[in-house]
């Protein structure tokens, strides 16, 4: 039963949000459509949480700089990780998504409405065209991007090592790095399963990691203490307190 309503509202919202999208993109302006586009990106998350009964609480809210461009790097363990971060963090989220996404049809008129950043992982070249692009427009839109750098999504639930292609789009934009943790999402839909399995989840939120001064060979330095902020996140998460019972 869930399941069954978790995918009717998978679909249903999808076309309502989409369609208000397409719609702010064709006719509203430009402020108009930025606020559209941060209600229709919230509703749809909370949308679909709700269906699956999925709770999401959000910690450290403080942190992010409403406005500013800014660097979301968030561990990523389940599709369910995107709902919460865009339901619980209040911003205009933007993401860097690979190009097979944008090809779907509609959900990738829908993305591409909404200022998301296509990478074509397959091509290193295009890869980096687009991170220079991404990085300008970051800068210049003063944007809060989510990133994953972990690159796809744990199949055990624990971290993994962190790329740093992301930290080279921070440092080329100039955009601090906010370690996200989002605990509890691992499990509630395994891939291959159409069962949801419903739990709590938090969003947990750090201080910012600036990246003034810092060169593109810093990136490694960077994705390092990134990754250990967000894995003290995750130490006083339930995941840590799953993990050691």
């Amino acid at each position: 039963m869930r399941a069954a309503l978790y995918l009717v509202a998978l679909v249903a919202g999808t076309v309502w949000y989409g369609s208000k999208v397409l719609l702010a993109a064709w006719f509203g302006r430009r402020e108009r459509r930025r606020d559209a586009n941060e209600r229709a990106t919230r509703g749809w998350g909370r949308l679909l949480l709700r269906a699956a009964g999925v709770p999401v609480t959000a910690q450290g809210l403080e942190h992010l700089r409403r406005g500013e461009a800014q660097i979301i790097a968030a561990n990523h363990q389940s599709w369910f990780d995107i709902l919460a971060i865009f339901s619980a963090l209040p911003l205009e989220v933007r993401f860097v998504a690979k190009k097979e996404l944008f090809a779907i049809p509609f959900f990738g008129s829908v993305l591409h409405a909404l200022g998301h950043v296509r990478l074509d992982r397959s091509n290193r070249r295009a890869a980096i065209e687009a991170y220079g692009v991404a990085a300008r427009y970051i800068r210049d839109e003063r944007l809060s991007v989510l990133v994953f750098p972990e690159g796809t999504r744990s199949r055990t639930g624990l971290m993994q090592p962190f790329k740093s292609g992301s930290f080279v789009l921070a440092i080329e934009s100039g955009a601090p790095v906010v370690p996200v943790y989002v605990a509890g999402t691992f499990g509630i839909l395994p891939k291959g399963s159409l069962r949801v399995r419903p739990r709590p989840v938090t969003v947990a939120v750090g201080a910012p990691i600036p990246t003034t001064g810092l060169t593109v060979d810093d990136r490694d330095r960077l994705r390092d203490r990134t990754r250990e902020a967000v894995a003290n996140l995750r130490a006083a998460s339930v995941d840590a307190a799953r993990d050691a019972a």
